[in-house]
C-alpha cells in the first residue's frame, strides 16, 4: 500500500544566523490511507509548524511534502488552491466559522469557493449531519450553538468535499471534557467506518488515545513513536502509555478518560 502523505527530511528555520530557530529539523514519516495519526509535543516543539507546512500555509526551508504522489512544492496557482480546498480538510481549534452564516451555509461555503454544484454534495451533507448529530442546528448561527456543536459544524465543513486527509489542529482545545469525548468518538468513528485519514496535532493525552499511532516531537525532531497495536490493548491502557512518554518530554495531561 502506498502512503497517502510522505514527509521527507522536512526542515523549517525561523530567523537568520545566530538568532535562527529550528522549528523542524529533518523530520521524515509517512501517513497511510485510513490511518489516524497523532502528533504530540510540548509548546514550541514544532508540531503546529509541521501541520502548517502540510497545509501549505507556510513554506518549509527544505525537504519535501508528497501528497498522493504529487510534491506539494511543485503546485502553483489553481492547483495549489485545489490542494488546499479539496485534498485537505482543516479542523481548527477555534472553529473558524463565519458568524453571519448559518451552520448549513458555513458547511456549504467550500462548495461555492471551488465551484462545486451544491446538489452534488446534498446527500453527503445529510449523511454527515446525521452522523455528527447536527441536523437540528443547521439553520442556527454560530452564536446560537454550544462549543461542541460549533466544532461538529466545522468538522462537517472539513469533510464535505471528501478530502484525502483531515488535518486537525488541537480540535478539542476549546471544548470541555464531555464535548471532547463526543467529538473524538465521532472522528474515530469516521476513521473506522469510512476509512477517513486523520492527522491530528494535540497536547491532550485523552484525545490522543483515540489515535492508532502517535509521533512525539521535541525540539523539531521525532523523539518517540507509539503504536496502538498491542493485542487487546484498551484505550485506557494506551492512554497510560501516552502519559508515560509525555512524562519523559516533561509534559502530561490532567485529563482522564
Amino acid at each position: 500500500m502506498e502512503p497517502i502523505l510522505e514527509i521527507k527530511s522536512l526542515t523549517k528555520y525561523y530567523g537568520k544566523s545566530a538568532n535562527q530557530t529550528k522549528a523542524l529539523n529533518d523530520i521524515s514519516f509517512q501517513v497511510m490511507p485510513g490511518e489516524f495519526l497523532g502528533i504530540m509535543g510540548n509548546s514550541g516543539s514544532g508540531k503546529s509548524t509541521l501541520l502548517n507546512c502540510i497545509a501549505a500555509v507556510i513554506q518549509p526551508t527544505s525537504g519535501s511534502i508528497v501528497m498522493e504522489g504529487t510534491e506539494l512544492q511543485a503546485l502553483k496557482g489553481g492547483k495549489l488552491a485545489d490542494y488546499r480546498g479539496k485534498k485537505i480538510g482543516y479542523l481548527f481549534q477555534n472553529f473558524e466559522l463565519l458568524d453571519n452564516l448559518t451552520g448549513c451555509e458555513n458547511i456549504l461555503l467550500p462548495l461555492s469557493l471551488h465551484n462545486v454544484p451544491e446538489k452534488e454534495s446534498k446527500e453527503r451533507l445529510e449523511q454527515l449531519a446525521d452522523y455528527l448529530e447536527i441536523s437540528d442546528i443547521l439553520d442556527k448561527f454560530p452564536a446560537q450553538m454550544s462549543g461542541g456543536q460549533r466544532q461538529r459544524i466545522a468538522a462537517t465543513r472539513a469533510l464535505i468535499l471528501n478530502p484525502s486527509i483531515i488535518l486537525a489542529d488541537e480540535p478539542t482545545g476549546a471544548l470541555d471534557s464531555k464535548n471532547t469525548k463526543t467529538l473524538m468518538d465521532k472522528l474515530a468513528g469516521l476513521n473506522q467506518d469510512e476509512n477517513t485519514t486523520i492527522l491530528m496535532v494535540t497536547h491532550d493525552s485523552n484525545a490522543a488515545s483515540y489515535c492508532k499511532r502517535i509521533l512525539f516531537i521535541q525540539d523539531g525532531v521525532i523523539f518517540h513513536t507509539l503504536r496502538r497495536d498491542m493485542p487487546n490493548e484498551s484505550q485506557q491502557d494506551f492512554y497510560r502509555r501516552i502519559l508515560g512518554v509525555m512524562a519523559q518530554l516533561g509534559g502530561g495531561s490532567a485529563n482522564v478518560l
